[in-house]
């Protein structure tokens, strides 16, 4: 038997969009021998639709997109995520569901046992656990379908809990299955596609069948998906891998032997350039832009950020600006124009100057006696916030935020001015990352002007400042903060792992502090096992306390 694993991208809500992905899908898979057809967890409607779901009219529309599906389908059978309705008069009204679609029918349909409610999950709030899993013979193959978190009850994931139910082994053991099929929306990070290689080897071993596993790929808002979906063999072997971070559809023929694909994933820079780069292409298509500007200093942050908008959008659709001050050096200017010639980008430059000036002018009489301070220094935050603004507005373009993680923690970031935009891609990256990734993109010729990334950060907002006149050495920094955001350690933990307690304090007091400037900041992409979003909800008015 060749099945087709067809690893799509799908747009929200937009059920036309999505039938189309799933038939061309299945036409391909048809014209090339294949027997089944396999779409990711809500490959109809798209994950995840959140308080879409609160919507009768988007929960009807989306089973009877099913049952088109079902009729405009290629002669092949295809199994897809969609919703459907919880037949029972308790519970949550809707189940996440999976069908079988053949001859132009839903002739089989199960849902998902295990719902998550950690980190960027919420099933609970909508879904209710389905009564069995999706079970169906084809060719004398007798197939299991479970969804995503399902098959990650292994009770050894840090940040999963154990389940009572054991969805595997219930269709293992109640209906004799010879293939586990598991379709998934398993958003990125770091690292994740090792975890779930492993996951299903475990389920391989312990069972003694074959595993499919067919994720969603692309980016919703602050969600990436890799995709990378796969094939396990009886063996334990991992034998088939589609690409990551594209569309594509993965073959297995069930008779042919595979050698084992050894050493699988790339570096762990290259993963994450692909990740954002793709983010930031399927934000912008997915919204409706078509360019992109990004706001140049000359430093490392807006460097990175502008390399990963030529990569999503191609040359000739960004802008890079720059918006020199009386503090901004030579070096800085010239590094923000020699970035945007090695990229190709089209670059201007609108000095601030005189409008700062006019800016204190109009204060003056307010500001009498006080001395210059951080609001002067916010005030040409804010200058070049409005102007990129006006240009995003006039040439109908995305603007790009280009703080990093290691600020946005911090709240080294201003309010309507470099906090302005449309999408941060970077805020999920902490400032030691960002260098990285610049070396990475360097890795055969200089693009990111060398300097840029040897000298000391600094927001040039007055003479002679650098990042580190009030923060931490950044290495420190980000050690403390992967402890206390990504881990959820405390003072004492954090203090024990060798930090000193003055340092470790002061970053926890702000971290608490600058609860609400992240709140008015823009998505951002997620790539760690905690990001600034959606994902992480603490309140804005609470004790001051770091706990």
């Amino acid at each position: 038997m060749k099945i087709a694993i067809c690893q799509i991208d799908p747009i929200i809500a937009d059920l036309e969009y999505n039938k189309r992905l799933i038939k061309d899908a299945s036409a391909k898979a048809r014209a090339a021998g294949c027997d089944l057809a396999i779409f990711p967890e809500m490959s109809i409607i798209g994950y995840p639709p959140k308080d879409l779901l609160e919507k009768p009219a988007f929960v009807r529309a989306n089973i009877d997109c099913l049952y088109e599906l079902a009729k405009e389908l290629p002669d092949i059978p295809v199994v897809c995520g969609y919703v459907d309705r919880n037949s029972k008069p308790t519970g949550k009204p809707l189940i996440n569901s999976s069908a079988l679609l053949a001859g132009g029918e839903v002739l089989e349909k199960g849902g998902k046992r295990l719902l998550p409610t950690y980190d960027v999950f919420d099933e609970t709030r909508y879904f209710e656990s389905a009564t069995q899993s999706l079970l169906f013979d084809l060719k004398g193959v007798r197939f299991g379908v479970t969804i995503c978190e399902d098959i990650w009850n292994l009770g050894e994931v840090p940040g999963i809990p154990r389940y009572e139910l054991d969805p595997v082994l219930e269709i293992v053991k109640s209906y004799n299955v010879q293939i586990l099929v598991n379709i998934s929306a398993s958003p990125f990070t770091v690292d994740k596609a090792g975890v779930r290689l492993h996951i299903l080897q475990e389920l391989v071993r312990t069972h003694g069948i074959p595993a499919i596993y067919c994720n969603q790929v692309g980016g919703n808002d602050d969600l990436l998906f890799d995709g990378y979906s796969m094939v396990v063999d009886v063996r334990g072997n991992l034998i088939r891998l589609a690409r990551p971070f594209q569309p594509d559809i993965l073959i297995w023929d069930t008779e042919r032997t595979y050698d084992p694909i050894i050493d699988p994933w790339p570096s762990q820079e290259k993963t994450i350039h692909d990740a954002l780069v793709m983010g930031t292409r399927d934000y912008a298509f997915k919204c409706g832009f078509k360019r992109v500007l990004v706001g140049l200093s000359g430093g490392i942050d807006s460097s990175l950020v502008a390399c990963i908008a030529k990569e999503a959008m191609g040359a000739e659709n960004v802008l890079g600006v720059s918006m020199p001050s009386p503090y901004t050096s030579s070096m800085s200017r010239e590094d923000a124009k020699k970035l945007s010639q090695n990229l190709g980008i089209r670059f201007e430059e609108i000095p601030i100057a005189e409008l700062f000036a006019t800016y204190k002018k109009v204060l003056a009489p307010l500001f009498k006696n006080l001395p210059e301070d951080e609001t002067e220094e916010n005030i040409q935050a804010r200058i070049r916030g409005n102007l990129l603004m006006a240009l995003s507005n006039k040439f109908k373009s995305l603007l790009l935020t280009t703080g990093n993680k290691s600020e946005f923690a911090m709240g080294y970031c201003t309010l309507y001015g470099d906090l302005s935009g449309g999408l941060a891609i970077i805020s999920d990256l902490p400032k030691t990352w960002c260098y990285r990734l610049a070396k990475y993109i360097n890795r055969e010729r200089e693009i990111i002007p060398q300097r840029v990334i040897t000298r000391p950060p600094s927001a040039e907002l007055k003479p002679d400042q650098t990042d580190q006149d009030t923060l931490p050495p950044y290495e420190i920094l980000d050690q403390i903060l992967e402890a206390a955001v990504e881990k959820n350690m405390g003072y004492e933990e954090i203090v024990a792992l060798g930090h000193d307690p003055s340092i470790v304090r002061d970053v926890l007091r702000r971290l608490v502090l600058n609860e609400y400037k992240r709140r008015q900041a823009p998505p951002g992409l997620k790539v760690t096992s905690k990001a600034f979003g959606y994902g992480r909800r603490y309140p804005i008015a609470r004790g001051r306390r770091a706990y």
